[in-house]
């Protein structure tokens, strides 16, 4: 994102969309979830009626979960991905060689549509699986040993790119902005830091209702948001350095880190373990994030339908998996495939070899982190601040400081939805 989108330009109007925006609807979406310790949607219904307003509230948690599914269809590919290199890595397919060959490499993996369905499949079946059996006490043990040990391995990257002799021009590009590009990258970066702090779409709210009433809410909000935050900007350090020594595009996309990071591994001493090592800890990391966007629908359905958590898991991560083999067909066989096209003064919904327009995953992801996540961020937000009512959620927050809490509350009931408000107007504007 930083790449195709200005550079420190992003990067500053990204910090500004999680403290002004992301961290207060994360505040929002995790003390309704432990209000009600239910699914979003009964949650939100629960609570509206409650404070005497429509229980049709709950209809915005079902949208957000409906976005959670449609980001999982393409994120379980991305996912499938990872799975893929922990092989080629293994096999010490990346040792010694180019930047051209890697990229080379990572081109002829999605361009078969084989061999990223096999991946896609086994992602999604092993994220439903933990989701069909209810228990996610081994993986938290995990989580606890590798996410730790993922934040080592990016130092130990971030070490690497101090040696190739272009840190300084990663940090340049990082933290250097033209005022100019501000606009461009707006709304990307807000729903940018919706999909890095997953809110938007209920994955926060079923983490609050699994969250013990003594704990500190708003400490364990900020501290989750710095820490995200602060490993973001810390991945972007390691990674831009590596991208110019191998005199890589930085705007390449999605497909970034699978080129630029294996040829690091493939020219330092033990690069094909800490490959390995580093390929099957984002595995893991994606696979969590795949587990908490399943979720929350399927914990709705068993609670309304009370059909088998197993049968429920079944069906839904069927569909995530049918509609992500539109993501898959994106780079291969659905290449020339553009939707939304505009060219010659007129407007078509889809049209074959189109030079501009969006391919089937970039369609997704559009309406997903840039539409979809924003607005339910802002149903949230506002419920939160305008329709639970303040004593609910000082209750909730159990801020002591009088000041500290009137500055929460001010960001979640104002600052928050005008802020994503804006945004959507900026763009329409430009």
């Amino acid at each position: 994102m930083v790449g195709m989108y200005g550079g420190g330009a992003f990067v500053l109007v990204f910090l500004a969309c999680i403290a002004l925006i992301g961290l207060p609807v994360m505040l929002a979406e995790t003390l309704i979830g432990r209000r009600a310790r239910q699914s979003p949607a009964n949650a939100l219904k629960v609570l509206a009626l409650e404070a005497g307003h429509s229980a049709r509230w709950s209809w915005w948690a079902f949208a957000g979960m409906i976005a959670a599914l449609l980001i999982l269809s393409f994120y379980s590919v991305v996912g499938g991905w990872s799975l893929d290199y922990i092989i080629d890595m293994g096999r010490g397919d990346f040792q010694g060689v180019t930047a051209e060959q890697v990229a080379a490499y990572f081109d002829k993996v999605v361009a078969d549509p084989w061999r990223l369905t096999f991946w896609h499949t086994l992602f999604m079946v092993l994220s439903a699986l933990v989701i069909a059996r209810g228990v996610v006490a081994g993986l938290e043990r995990s989580l606890r040993i590798m996410m730790p040990l993922l934040f080592v391995m990016l130092l130990v990257l971030l070490g690497y790119s101090m040696t190739t002799g272009y840190f300084m021009e990663g940090l340049h590009f990082m933290f250097d902005f033209n005022s100019e590009r501000l606009l461009e990258g707006l709304l990307p970066a807000m729903g940018h830091a919706f999909f890095s702090l997953s809110v938007g779409v209920g994955s926060i709210m079923i983490y609050g209702a699994y969250m013990p009433k003594g704990a500190s809410l708003s400490g364990t909000v900020v501290g989750v948001a710095l820490l995200d935050t602060f490993v973001s900007l810390l991945a972007g350090m390691a990674l831009f350095p590596i991208v110019f020594a191998a005199g890589l595009s930085p705007s390449e996309g999605p497909g970034l880190m699978f080129v630029s990071l294996p040829f690091a591994f493939g020219s330092v001493a033990f690069g094909q373990l800490m490959g390995v090592v580093f390929f099957v800890l984002v595995a893991i990391a994606a696979w969590s994030s795949a587990i908490s966007l399943l979720e929350p629908m399927v914990a709705y359905l068993v609670e309304r339908t009370k059909v088998k958590r197993a049968w429920v898991t079944f069906w839904l991560a069927f569909s995530c998996w049918f509609v992500g083999l539109g993501t898959v067909f994106s780079f291969n066989i659905w290449q020339q495939a553009r939707f939304f096209v505009s060219e010659d003064g007129a407007f078509r919904l889809y049209q074959w070899g189109a030079a501009s327009g969006l391919d089937f995953f970039g369609v997704i992801d559009f309406f997903t982190s840039r539409i979809m996540l924003p607005l339910g961020g802002l149903c949230f937000v506002v419920f939160a601040g305008w329709v639970m009512g303040r004593e609910a959620v000082r209750d909730e927050l159990s801020i002591r400081s009088p000041a500290m809490f009137a500055l929460a509350f001010f960001l979640m009931r104002y600052i928050a939805p005008i802020g994503i408000l804006v945004v959507f107007a900026a763009q329409l504007w430009k």
